[in-house]
């Protein structure tokens, strides 16, 4: 198992510094790479992973890859931010095997080196902060080419900084096997799920993209998450929503659409199966809390 963890390969995708306003507003954002932030002045907020992180000076934050998230500045606030993607043995992710705090208090070298990764890399700001503009396949091949510009001794000193600097959000010394995913077919579902909740999903599809039979795909998804592939969607569609009912202002029907429910009722009737309340008794309740 630490031979896996000893294969953790760090590529860098994004560096610098931006003030930002209540421009920097955006939702349903799932990026294929994990977002690092050492926020200096201000505030603003992140929701993801059903919680709300209220971003501070003097502390820095990590959004894992892959991960629904919501963004917004109701005045100002400036940051340091780091974009990088994150692969291990056979292409899994280490945050299918190790436990990670979102949030923690910079110390003091963390402001070096967020600054010391800035200056190694100083071509490598983003010019327009709405992901749209850089959050896409072809873009993040362009950012990932730019580390060939890099000597020895700047790839080295840059992968090191990304090392150390993730390392500070493990929360657990040992690796945990409960949560290793065995299967990177299964691990790259997941991906895919997160991604296309607002669209149907059929079980003989996620079968047919591992190339396995769908009697196969169901066992060894239930054998990995101890759920059904169905059950595992729907509580997904649930998660979503429920962070969409407490950080947007959208319908319950726009809603419903963006977890990929059409019929409202349906919609209403499965959410509080799985809450013990309905849409609108849920957000009326975080409102007034």
């Amino acid at each position: 198992m630490l031979e896996i963890f000893q294969s953790l390969r760090l590529t860098l995708l994004n560096t610098g510094y931006a003030k930002l306003n209540a421009l920097w507003d955006f939702d349903n954002v799932i990026s294929p790479f994990t977002r690092m932030y050492y926020i200096t002045k201000g505030s603003a907020k992140v929701y993801h992973s059903n919680k709300v992180f209220d971003l501070k000076p003097n502390h820095i934050y990590l959004v894992p890859s892959y991960t629904y998230a919501r963004y917004t500045c109701e005045d100002y606030h400036e940051q340091y931010y780091i974009s990088f993607l994150e692969d291990i043995s056979n292409g899994l992710s280490i945050y299918g095997i190790k436990d990670f705090e979102y949030e923690i208090e910079a110390d003091q070298n963390c402001l070096y080196y967020f600054q010391r990764l800035v200056e190694l890399n100083n071509n490598r700001k983003i010019k327009n902060s709405n992901p749209k503009t850089y959050d896409n396949r072809p873009t993040l091949q362009d950012f990932i080419k730019q580390n060939d510009t890099l000597n020895a001794k700047e790839l080295l000193e840059t992968q090191g900084i990304l090392t150390t600097l993730l390392s500070k959000f493990i929360t657990n010394h040992k690796i945990n096997k409960d949560h290793v995913t065995p299967n990177k077919a299964i691990y790259l579902i997941q991906n895919y799920i997160n991604e296309n909740l607002h669209a149907p999903i059929t079980i003989d599809e996620l079968a047919n993209k591992c190339h396995y039979s769908t009697d196969y795909f169901s066992r060894l998804f239930y054998k990995t998450h101890g759920i059904r592939p169905n059950k595992y969607i729907q509580s997904k569609r649930i998660e979503r929503a429920q962070l969409l009912l407490l950080t947007t202002t959208s319908s319950l029907k726009e809603i419903a659409q963006k977890v990929g429910f059409e019929n409202l009722a349906y919609f209403s009737r499965t959410f509080k199966k799985h809450t013990k309340k309905t849409p609108a008794a849920f957000r009326k309740e975080q409102v007034t809390i």
